[in-house]
């Protein structure tokens, strides 16, 4: 029989730490369940209040008021948030002191303790408990103490204590301490006299380290990188995190390579108030060893993004370096060394719900490239929207004022005017659409000519007046078919365009902005050859397209083909010769067709997917463009990728000269097991007959730990540059071994995953044209 034994004291509240959002893979059986007490503890909010009730539960009590209580069998004590359980209890009631021995469970909201036996000061909310088991709640965090001290201040002080993330049993790394406290307040724990063990070896000695017990942001250093490759030697980088305040922190990382010297690398992260961040980056490398001059090599960068208010928006983005090369020869934490362009943008914009206005400056850097583009000094835009103003109609209005500077004063400047008002009708329904649109192209320039266009005279003011009509209307059918034994709703989307856009001369108009755009089947349907309106093209012409898709039972997209093609009625007479981009320079060819664009994705069958795209001259019957991927995904982190690619009379900006790419690759991501992952690359040049990049990745990963091998092979790009000439001991290709460990729970940079596996490398993984599993 249980005897129930009420009593008010009162009691401090007690210790909370906020719990960790992330919760281990329970395929790796890292969930560690602590006792608990009897009976079932309650999930019932706790209310503060100076006097709280205990209640305590047992088989078997003797007491008398005001003095010593003793209970036996299966005690229960609970108070607030508070729960204890043991064999054996005494409560001396003048005293306020509970002493508990006998398969004891202490618990609260932070911790859950087991023990040999407690001591409670119910006066000053403390307590102790000696031979103690703790795990901390949302956490992997558990381990052993000799004592354990409950604090007034509600803080833990352990003694000749352990800890460790990973299962009981499992001693793959266990950090020992002769002391660790733990403060509820601030979330984190100080450690005197610390060993790391890995595998029962101690293998560092720490006199003094803090660590997190939860999610909160604590200062230390993070785990080391270490690399070696052919450029820069071995490689090791030792980050240290410096939690500055709530709105600021800052990670510095001195990374050593033996064959260039110490790069410096800083990583500085603001709030600025609740919807405005950005980051500062500066790194540095003095005398690189591996330059003749031994140059020094820097880089300065600067983001800033956010919302003053409901209506503006504020944007910066600023990043330059020392020269052409950095991103080639060095790790930055800012591009990759595929990145050949810097975009230094500053914004303002004001939003309404039928208006905006913007307010920009822009300077775009490009790497590798002797001319420079155009600044943007600055650009202001006005874009009026007025929905069903008239019986159905839309209308729109779009303005632009830009003012175009160089670097170079040999070369013109130009402030350009837009106006571009719309008027257009909607039809939308269920059966299809139809959308009539009527546009005026009202663009001014005042241009100062400083003689660089030798073949090209502009005239100092320019208007140019277009017309431009556009017709575009769809048509949805639907059935419901079977395939292979499968059903499915078939859908046959069939479009047309008619574009016309009135002819005017424009060899007058300098080229500040525009290029030529990439086509695809998309693109057939757009009302533009270029991008930017320094040109645009006259046209009168058909768009006639047509797509497919099938819908499996649960209206999931399993097939999707497009294709289509432009009819020019009339050639067109504008094209582009621009001297600073010579890719851009592009003129119309006497043609009745465009190029035919067709786009395939399907699920071949189970897990099998395949995409494509291919750009055909019917005229010529030559293949303009085409790319091929075919995946096998059958479950989570499972990956088997074939790809091809064809890109002809692509520039190659360090020669001037065309090129002809073709390549093929593959992609492989597959679990060993459940806890040992396999990623490679291979990509290989079919023109030059050589591989461009070979990347292997071996990966493993516990509940408490993780590491990562891999090795990477792949082509680099050399510019030549003014600042530090391409030299004889620049390699055409680069090869290194990584190293990445983490241990969980002691501040690492957090799980290594396998996606990121995927995109370390020069060609990202993609999915089939966005096909869903």
């Amino acid at each position: 029989m249980q005897i129930r034994y009420l009593l008010a004291l009162s009691l401090l509240p007690q210790l909370v730490l906020a719990e960790e959002t992330t919760t281990p893979d329970a395929n790796m059986q890292c969930i560690v369940e602590p006792p608990v007490p009897r009976p079932a503890i309650s999930d019932s909010d706790e209310t503060e209040i100076a006097l709280q009730e205990i209640q305590i539960i047992s088989n078997r009590s003797e007491a008398e008021m005001g003095k010593q209580a003793r209970f036996n069998g299966d005690v229960s004590f609970s108070q607030g948030g508070r729960h204890i359980a043991a064999d054996e209890a005494i409560l001396d009631q003048g005293e306020e002191r509970l002493d508990a021995n006998g398969n004891l469970v202490f618990q609260d909201q932070m911790i859950t303790i087991t023990a040999d036996s407690l001591v409670a000061e119910m006066r000053n909310n403390s307590a102790s408990l000696w031979g103690a088991q703790y795990w901390l709640h949302g956490q992997q965090i558990h381990g052993d103490a000799e004592k354990l001290e409950i604090t007034p201040d509600n803080n833990l002080h352990l003694t000749k204590t352990n800890f460790t993330t990973c299962p009981p049993g499992d001693t793959s790394w266990l950090l020992e301490a002769e002391t660790i406290k733990i403060d509820s307040t601030e979330e984190w724990g100080e450690l005197w006299d610390a060993k790391l063990r890995i595998g029962d070896v101690p293998v560092f000695y720490i006199p003094y380290m803090t660590i997190p017990v939860s999610d909160k942001r604590k200062s230390g250093f993070l785990f080391p990188l270490l690399s070696t490759s052919t450029t820069n030697g071995v490689e090791v980088a030792t980050p240290y995190y410096w939690n500055i305040s709530p709105e600021y922190d800052l990670t510095l990382t001195p990374h050593y390579m033996s064959s260039r010297g110490l790069f410096l690398k800083s990583d500085f992260r603001y709030l600025a108030g609740d919807a405005q961040q950005g980051q500062i980056n500066v790194e540095y490398l003095g005398n690189d060893d591996m330059l003749s001059d031994s140059q020094d090599r820097y880089l300065y960068h600067w983001e800033h993004r956010g919302a003053i208010n409901e209506n503006w928006r504020v944007l910066a983005n600023f990043t330059d370096v020392s020269d052409n090369n950095y991103f080639n020869d060095l790790k930055s934490e800012v591009q990759r060394a595929t990145d050949n362009q810097m975009s230094r943008i500053g914004e303002i914009s004001y939003f309404e719900q039928n208006w905006d206005f913007t307010a920009r400056v822009q300077d775009i850097k490009v790497l590798g490239e002797e001319e420079k583009p155009y600044q943007v000094m600055p650009q202001v835009g006005l874009n009026y929207r007025a929905p069903d103003f008239w019986n159905g109609l839309d209308f729109s209005l779009l303005s632009e004022v830009s003012n175009f500077e160089h670097d170079d004063n040999e070369y013109s400047t130009a402030t350009r005017l837009h106006i571009e008002p719309t008027v257009s009708y909607p039809i939308h329904g269920p059966a299809g659409s139809l959308t009539s649109e009527v546009k005026l192209l009202q663009t001014y320039y005042w241009q100062n000519d400083n003689g660089f266009e030798a073949n090209q005279e502009l005239a100092s003011s320019v208007s140019r007046t277009l017309p431009q009509v556009r017709l575009h209307g769809q048509i949805n059918f639907e059935r419901f078919t079977s395939y292979f034994n499968e059903n499915y709703r078939q859908t046959l989307e069939p479009q047309f365009q008619y574009l016309y856009v009135g002819y005017e001369d424009q060899d007058d108009i300098g080229i500040y902005d525009t290029a030529k755009i990439q086509e695809d089947y998309f693109g057939l349907f757009r009302d533009r050859r270029f991008s930017g309106i320094d040109r645009i093209a006259d046209a009168n012409q058909f768009t006639l397209g047509l797509t497919t898709r099938l819908f499996d039972d649960h209206n999931v997209e399993t097939f999707r083909f497009s294709l289509g093609q432009i009819y020019y009625l009339e050639d067109s007479k504008v094209g582009i010769s621009d001297p600073i981009n010579p890719i851009n320079n592009l003129t119309q060819e006497n043609t009745s067709n465009s190029v035919l664009a067709a786009e395939l994705s399907t699920k071949l069958y189970k897990d099998w997917y395949m995409s494509g795209a291919i750009q055909y001259d019917t005229k010529q019957s030559d293949n303009k463009k085409s790319e091929v991927t075919l995946d096998f995904r059958p479950g989570a982190n499972k990956l088997l990728q074939f790809s091809y690619r064809y890109v002809p009379d692509l520039l190659n900006t360090n020669t001037n000269e065309s090129v002809n790419i073709s390549q093929t690759g593959m992609r492989a991501a597959w679990p060993i097991n459940d806890n040992w992952y396999l990623v490679g690359n291979w990509y290989y040049d079919l023109n030059e007959s050589r591989s461009v990049e070979t990347y292997t990745g071996f990966q493993y990963e516990s509940c408490c730990w993780a590491v990562r091998l891999s090795y990477h092979y792949r082509i680099k790009t050399n510019y030549e540059d003014d600042f530090n000439p391409v030299q004889d001991n620049r390699e055409l290709f680069e090869s290194g071994l990584y190293l990445n460990f983490v241990i969980k729970g002691l501040g690492g940079s957090g799980p290594l995953g396998v996606s990121d596996m995927l995109n370390d490398g020069l060609f990202n993984y993609r999915k089939p044209l966005y096909l869903k599993n």
